[in-house]
């Protein structure tokens, strides 16, 4: 199911065995750099592992497999001539559980930047963590502790640290798996009023359980049930008018 845009990635068509058991089947989505994409559904629906087939996160799943067609740009991101590490820098990934490096904050952001060769020297360097950290809401706030550990942060400023090391790189997709699940409601205000500034500049896809989360921070919604997608449109639709029995079910809370 796809709605008219320009598309940035696009899956056609995805299913994925864990062994022998099938978690998604036949699933069609397109995401452009206009919008935030919100996936929800009840837990095991299979939103997670889709958006983890987005920048082969699934590769380090052992039995893991993927069948189906997905470009980034019309690039077939499972070409075997493929850089995974090039694509995952393309395609950044934040994850439930915040999840800095045992490093100061500074090496936390400076660490993909270096490794991709993105700076010249160090005051370079230095320049995209700054803006980096500013972009994630975070500079002010660590802008004195730059050499403390990024471990020592509280939940939501680690999640922000990450989000900054995940655009420090340039990526042009951010996909998030329940950025906010392990935050208190102030931390997960900061982290939506982050996502809204962030949207045009990046395509974000949001995998959350949170039915007012989605509601507010996106402006398409897929809906997940076993494996399969039931219904995407626009996330004013889905929540009041969904097409399908199962997403109206879901979204006037009467299974999940």
């Amino acid at each position: 199911m796809s709605i008219p845009n320009q598309s940035k990635i696009s899956a056609q068509h995805v299913n994925v065995w864990y062994g022998a058991k099938q978690a998604i089947a036949d699933v069609s989505l397109d995401f452009g750099q206009d919008h935030v994409t919100a996936l929800i559904g009840p837990s095991g629906c299979g939103k997670s592992t889709f958006l983890r087939t987005l920048n082969r996160m699934n590769d380090t799943i052992a039995g893991a497999k993927v069948e189906g067609d997905i470009t980034l740009d019309g690039e077939n991101i499972y070409s075997p001539d493929m850089d995974v590490v090039q694509l995952r820098a393309r395609v950044g990934m934040v994850f439930q559980k915040p999840n800095p490096f045992p490093k100061s904050i500074f090496e936390n952001v400076a660490y993909g930047p270096r490794i991709h060769g993105l700076a010249a020297n160090k005051p370079q360097l230095a320049e995209i963590v700054e803006k980096s950290l500013r972009r994630a809401g975070l500079w002010d706030e660590v802008k004195d502790r730059l050499t403390e550990s990024g471990t020592a942060l509280s939940g939501g400023q680690q999640q922000r640290l990450c989000i900054a090391r995940a655009i420090a790189v340039d990526p042009e997709v951010i996909l998030m798996d329940e950025p906010c699940s392990a935050l208190d409601p102030i931390a997960t205000a900061k982290i939506e009023e982050l996502i809204h500034e962030l949207k045009g500049r990046y395509a974000i896809v949001i995998v959350t359980h949170n039915m007012q989360q989605a509601a507010r921070v996106s402006q398409r919604t897929a809906f997940f049930h076993l494996g399969t997608l039931v219904e995407y449109g626009a996330t004013s639709d889905i929540f009041t008018n969904p097409r399908q029995e199962r997403t109206k079910d879901y979204i006037t809370g009467r299974y999940g």
